[in-house]
């Protein structure tokens, strides 16, 4: 298993038969390592309706005939675009050919300007990814909540990715209580750096998260981590 970080919260999954792409915000992004048309994949996860995470998301769906999986209205929106889409909603699971996706509860946004004015695309989600005997939870913008301890006692979650970057999301002191209600084997910090308001340490976050107990793994832009 092998999660290449793509910076903001876009990672690349690969389980040795399938290319999982999450959160695809590549063009317009000052710290993309590779251009959209380099992506290959075979499914898109998005765990929100802001366009820096939508991003690529439609354009290389349609490119390498992949599937968006998604809450209920970003599917929609993706599908009237032309793009292959699995809708799903909070507290949702579904079985695919890799494994299974199941959608946790995120709290933040989710609106997606447009040409013709800002659309609403439903609610924010995390993801809790199993395949090949292995959970990663991907948590998506969100704040710090109470439910990740209940997030961590119902999956033994191998790999969290994290946000850190404040402002808009948990930042470092939350982002490591969040390890400690989680209990993962390693966490991951994201969402950190891309731009000045976000431009948190991931190393002070690894310090501080490393009092759990957990493995704190830092990967940098374009780096891999194997698991």
């Amino acid at each position: 298993m092998k999660l290449t970080y793509l910076s903001h919260s876009c990672f690349l999954l690969e389980t040795g038969t399938h290319r999982l792409l999450i959160d695809p915000f590549l063009s317009g992004n000052p710290k993309a390592p590779v251009k959209p048309e380099a992506v290959k994949c075979d499914f898109i996860l998005i765990s929100h309706g802001h366009g820096d995470h939508v991003g690529d998301a439609v354009a290389i769906a349609k490119r390498n005939n992949a599937t968006v999986i998604s809450n209920y209205e970003i599917a929609t929106y993706c599908s009237k675009q032309g793009a292959k889409a699995h809708a799903m909603h909070i507290g949702g699971g579904h079985d695919f050919p890799f494994g299974r996706v199941k959608l946790t509860i995120a709290h933040h946004g989710s609106g997606y300007q447009t040409e013709d004015g800002f659309l609403y695309l439903g609610n924010p989600v995390g993801f809790l990814i199993t395949t090949g005997g292995k959970t990663i939870y991907h948590a998506g913008d969100t704040g710090l909540f109470m439910d990740m301890q209940l997030i961590g006692q119902m999956n033994r979650i191998d790999v969290a990715l994290l946000p850190i970057g404040d402002n808009f999301t948990m930042g470092i002191d939350d982002a490591a209580k969040a390890v400690e209600f989680l209990k993962p084997q390693v966490a991951i910090p994201m969402h950190y750096k891309t731009f000045d308001v976000i431009d948190a340490d991931p190393h002070e976050f690894a310090r501080k998260a490393s009092a759990t107990g957990a493995r704190i793994e830092v990967v940098d832009i374009g780096k891999s981590f194997e698991f």
